[in-house]
């Protein structure tokens, strides 16, 4: 047996999310033929983490097993041979140890969250990026985020469907920068809760729009009420943007 680890960049528009589902195609599945495809059998994508329909990624990560020691090269360029037409691309297939795991051998996520505030309709944004109509003040949803960092209470901003055994995360950094009327939201932890970010950036835009202050945002983390949170926002501005994974993890055989 040899594992691999793919890096993984798909527009999440098209599909259900990551996770294979019955009500429709999810990346999971089109890994899992395309790799079906390289080597015939069965083959258990392994994914780093959970997306929802419509979040894209820059770079998901995610394992399988293939019978054969095939060369990384090969391997990447099979699955995207395998994978056409849909939007998804192997940028990157890695060796390494049967003892891997593409979800809990890792130890950092990040995540951005892309938004325009501008009046004129998205050409080349439109499902890439989250249209607020109006100006934000990024200066105090950055003010505002920093209240995120460290480990909190985050029930305020967990899905009522969230499986996740506790609503105790911590975050490790989070910024929201602004370039043009493009408004970014950067964020970094070991774990996340279902639709966590969707929820943090919902109500931080609720802060930009002059509608919270500071002090409401931080108020509403701190009464752990789901009620409490602001609109979830829509999942076209969302995009994994990397996996991290301990030096040792990714020692070859």
């Amino acid at each position: 047996m040899a594992r691999y680890l793919l890096t993984i960049e798909y527009d999440g528009g098209p599909f259900v999310g990551w996770q294979r589902q019955e009500n429709g195609l999810s990346v999971q599945e089109v890994m899992e033929r395309a790799s079906g495809g390289l080597e015939a059998g069965h083959h258990e994508v392994y994914g780093a983490g959970r997306t929802d329909s419509g979040v894209h990624a820059l770079a998901m990560t995610a394992h399988v097993d293939f019978a054969k020691d095939w060369r990384a090269d090969v391997v990447r360029d099979a699955l995207n041979h395998h994978l056409r037409p849909h939007p998804v691309s192997v940028l990157s297939a890695v060796r390494v140890r049967d003892d891997f795991h593409a979800r809990f051998s890792a130890v950092r996520r990040g995540y951005v969250y892309r938004m325009v505030d501008r009046r004129a309709p998205l050409a080349l944004a439109a499902g890439k990026a989250w249209q607020v109509r109006v100006a934000l003040d990024a200066d105090a949803m950055n003010k505002a985020a920093q209240s995120l960092v460290g480990t909190h209470d985050f029930t305020t901003f967990r899905d009522a469907q969230c499986q996740a055994d506790s609503p105790v995360k911590s975050i490790d950094a989070i910024s929201v920068e602004r370039s043009g009327d493009e408004i970014v939201l950067h964020v970094e932890a070991i774990s996340f809760l279902h639709r966590q970010i969707r929820s943090i950036t919902g109500s931080l835009v609720e802060v930009g729009r002059g509608r919270w202050s500071v002090e409401d945002f931080r108020a509403a983390l701190e009464a752990a009420d789901r009620t409490g949170c602001g609109p979830v926002a829509p999942p076209d501005g969302l995009y994994l943007a990397f996996v991290n994974y301990p030096p040792e993890a990714l020692v070859s055989p």
